[in-house]
Order: structure tokens, then C-alpha cells, then sequence
């Protein structure tokens, strides 16, 4: 008996340490990036050169009091939505294709791949050329830009499918429409979401990409703007505001989607 008790596992942390321990080392990894940020700004270079991040701060307060963060955002979001629709229309029907048919597999897998493998910088730069300023170029490469993840999730999560879940539903004599609802939606969409976050994290980087080359509002447009006007605290200003927006819209909303549309999914037991 006395082996047997000897053999038991140590008893596990309290989940609320583990979640402590995680914000601390989140709290950590900021101070320690703000004061590598410090030090660039005091020491390796100047104030002028790399504002601190107290003067990006201010700028950042400024801006937002001022109302021009509004106007801005309004105008990006509606470029990166509307792009981003434009790209998932496109990609969800191309990954069907090329995910259940050889012959769409063989005509769509290179464009795609290409299409996906192409710079950002180099959409922003054709989308100037061929659409000028205006509202079009963005849209287009947001929509370049997302639709080759989209599809290639797609297609991925299609041939995954266990083909024995299919042939047993025609066994049974399913309808076509029975398949897809109950055998091909529910494999696929853990890829389309997937391709959803890391076309979204991607399509508005580019999209402000594309802004600062060639647009009359916006995000981009307000960097170039500032540093047309020689202001690099404004530039890094409203790029903080544009990542801080970002980075709370696919925690808040997208994570936040994942977790509700896949909680019946088993959870790992915690480490």
C-alpha cells in the first residue's frame, strides 16, 4: 500500500494560479518591450528620431480626443469588411471545388498558390496602379489577399472528410442536402475559420498597406500623412491605434466566435 500512495501524482496547481502566473508573464513581456523601447528612444538613438513611448501615448490620447481616430476607422473598417466579404465569396466556392472535384483541384491549386505567395506590398502597389486613389484599390487587395487561405482551408478540410461517413450516409439513403448539412459543414468549418483569422490578421495589414500608397482616407492615408509632415510620434501614434483596434477585434469578437460556434467540441483537460 505504501507503493501504491508513493505512486500518486502530485496534485495539480489551482487553475486560478496557472491563469496568474499566465497574466504575469503577459505584464512581464509588455514592461519588458516598453523598456527596450525606453532605451532605443534615450540611448541608441533620440527622441526625435524614435519618440518614447509616453509621446507616442499622448499623440495616440490626442488623436482620439480629437475625433479623428473616428473618421479614420470608419473608413479603413468599411475597406477591410468590404474586401474581406469580396475575398471569402470567392475563396469559399473555389475551396469547394478543389476540395471535392480532381479536375478543379488541378485548374484552381497554382493561381491559388501564387495568388497567396505574392508580397503584400506588391497588391498595394498594383492596386495604385491599376485602380489609382480611391476606394477600389483597397478592397481589391484585402480581397487578393484573403481569398487563396480561404480556399486552400477549405479545400484542406474537404479532403479530410472520412470517406466511410459518406458512402454509410448514401447506405442509408440521405439526400444530397443532408450530407452537406450534417457530414461536409460540420468537418469543414474548423478549417474555414481558421483561414478566417489568418486572412483577417493579414488583409488589415494590407489594407493600410495599400492605404498609404494610394488612398484619400483612412488609417494608411493619416500615416503617410504624418510622415509627409516629418511627425514620426503621429505615425507611430496612429499605427498603435490601428494594431491596439485590430488586435482587440479578433480577440474580442473573433476568438470569442471560435469558441462559441466550436464549444461543442471536447476540451482538453489542463496541463
Amino acid at each position: 500500500m505504501a507503493g501504491v500512495a508513493a505512486e500518486r501524482p502530485a496534485p495539480r496547481a489551482p487553475r486560478l494560479s496557472r491563469r496568474w502566473r499566465q497574466a504575469g508573464a503577459v505584464v512581464l513581456g509588455w514592461a519588458a518591450f516598453f523598456a527596450v523601447w525606453e532605451f532605443g528612444s534615450e540611448v541608441l538613438f533620440n527622441p526625435y528620431r524614435l519618440p518614447g513611448p509616453l509621446d507616442v501615448f499622448d499623440a495616440m490620447r490626442d488623436i482620439v480626443a480629437d475625433g479623428e481616430a473616428t473618421e479614420a476607422f470608419r473608413a479603413s473598417l468599411g475597406k477591410i469588411f468590404l474586401g474581406f466579404g469580396v475575398g471569402v465569396a470567392l475563396g469559399l466556392p473555389i475551396g469547394f471545388l478543389m476540395g471535392r472535384y480532381r479536375y478543379w483541384k488541378a485548374f484552381f491549386h497554382d493561381p491559388v498558390i501564387v495568388a497567396g505567395s505574392v508580397p503584400a506590398i506588391t497588391y498595394a502597389v498594383l492596386a495604385l496602379v491599376v485602380f489609382g486613389i480611391g476606394l477600389v484599390g483597397p478592397i481589391a487587395s484585402v480581397a487578393l489577399v484573403s481569398m487563396p487561405y480561404i480556399a486552400l482551408n477549405v479545400a484542406a478540410g474537404l479532403e479530410g472528410i472520412d470517406n466511410s461517413l459518406l458512402t454509410m450516409a448514401q447506405a442509408f439513403g440521405a439526400r444530397s442536402r443532408d450530407v452537406v448539412r450534417h457530414v461536409l459543414i460540420p468537418t469543414i468549418t474548423p478549417f474555414v475559420f481558421a483561414g478566417v483569422r489568418l486572412s483577417f490578421a493579414l488583409a488589415w495589414k494590407v489594407e493600410a498597406l495599400t492605404e498609404v500608397f494610394g488612398a484619400s482616407e483612412g488609417i494608411g492615408f493619416e500615416i503617410r500623412h504624418a510622415y509627409q509632415q516629418f511627425s514620426i510620434v503621429d505615425v507611430l501614434a496612429w499605427t498603435g491605434l490601428f494594431v491596439i483596434f485590430m488586435l482587440l477585434l479578433e480577440r474580442l469578437v473573433l476568438l470569442r466566435l471560435e469558441q462559441r460556434l466550436f464549444r461543442w467540441r471536447p476540451q482538453e483537460a489542463p496541463a
